[in-house]
Parts: C-alpha cells; structure tokens; sequence
C-alpha cells in the first residue's frame, strides 16, 4: 500500500511540474508579441515589467531572429538597452542578418551600450555578415568615442580583416571622406597598436590608398608609423 501511494505521489508531482512547464511555455509565448509590440512603442515601463515577471522572455526572438534587446537596440533606445543587459540580457545572441547587441551598438556609435556590454560578457570573436568586429564598421562610420573605447580594450582584435579584406584602420580610409574625425581615428587605432601595413585583398596597402584619394593628413600620420 505504502508503494503504490508513494508512485501515485510521484505521478501527480510529476504532472504538476510538466503541467507547471507547459503554463509557463504558454505563458512567454502569449506575452512575446505583446514583448515586441512594447518595444516598437518604447515603452520602457511595460518592457522591464514583462522580464521582471518572467526573465525568460529576454531571450525569446521574433520573427527575425532578434532578440528584446537586438530590437531595442535597432530602435536606438539606449536606456532601455541598457536596462536589459543589467537584467542579465545576452549580449552577442545573433539576429537572422548576423547583428547582435554588441556589434550593432558598436557599428551605431552608441557608446555607453558597448562600455556595458564589455562588461557583460561582449565576445570579440563573433562577426557581423561582412565578417567584420564592432571595430570596423565603428571606424568607417566616425564614431571616435566607439573605436577609442574598443581598440584600447585588452585582447580585443585590432587587426582583424574582414571579407572584404580590410581592417578598421583600412576601412576608415576607403569608405571615409579623410576628413578630421577620420584622422583622428586612424591616429587612435595607430597609437593603440594597428599595423599600417596589412593589405587589402588585392595587396593595396593603407598607404596607397590614402595617396590615391588625396588624404594628405592621413598620409602624413601613416609615413609617420612606418607605413609602407
């Protein structure tokens, strides 16, 4: 009798906790595209309180594969960006086009999102669909704060190519109009330890191309390295 009471009490625990399993799937499932909605509205009281009440959603994804942070991110809401990385939000969860937090963040010039995912677990070896670190794009576009944060960071991959062949260094002067922001982030990506010398993939250095497009500050700041 004690046996058989004993098994009927597992069972019925055993179906509580499934039944408890399915009630919370259903629960985030209902609650996501309400999640995603709040987001687009930048309502940022509802958003918290939604992953306050139940911490799973922060990592529930929309047809897009974007994540609530990777969204509020894409809206340009910092304050509610940061507010889900302090929740515990993952930082490098990828979207469908290879965006995540971090890279978009740095590629944006939203400088207090990547100072706080650096120091939430920000990793420097996953890349955007160009191949390319949160540096690169961050140094093409003119965000001084962004690539003096990121190319003084420790162990981060100052010289890393992408698949077009370019580092940051590299792409700041191709895609660049060479103008005083560029000049000041080539001097900053230099002083933090860039190699002038890596080609593109044709084997055209930093240098050439910096002459081929009339650069003449850059090309002094560059000879002034040792570019080649």
């Amino acid at each position: 009798m004690y046996k058989i009471t004993t098994i009927l009490a597992s069972i019925l625990i055993t179906t509580n906790i499934i039944g408890y399993a399915e009630q919370q799937s259903l629960k985030v499932e209902n609650n996501m595209p309400y999640l995603f909605k709040e987001i687009k509205a930048n309502d940022n009281e509802a958003v918290l309180n939604f992953v306050k009440a139940n911490p799973s959603l922060l990592e529930i994804r929309n047809s897009e594969g974007q994540t609530p942070l990777m969204l509020a991110i894409y809206q340009g809401n910092q304050e509610l960006a940061i507010q889900l990385i302090l929740a515990g939000a993952n930082v490098n969860a990828q979207d469908n086009i290879k965006n995540s937090p971090f890279l978009y963040a740095g590629a944006e010039g939203y400088y207090d999102t990547v100072k706080l995912a650096l120091a939430h677990g920000a990793k420097f070896d996953i890349y955007n669909r160009y191949g390319g670190t949160a540096l690169i794009p961050a140094a093409e576009k003119g965000h001084v704060k962004n690539v003096e944060l990121l190319a003084n960071t420790p162990n981060f991959p100052i010289d890393h190519v992408n698949n077009l062949g370019w580092t940051a260094l590299m792409e700041a002067i191709v895609l660049s109009d060479g103008g005083a922001k560029h000049v000041q982030i080539i001097e900053i990506l230099l002083k933090a330890g860039a190699n002038p010398n890596i080609p593109d993939n044709k084997g055209i250095s930093a240098l050439t191309h910096a002459k081929q497009k009339g650069y003449t500050d850059i090309v002094k700041l560059l000879e002034s390295y040792h570019a080649k």
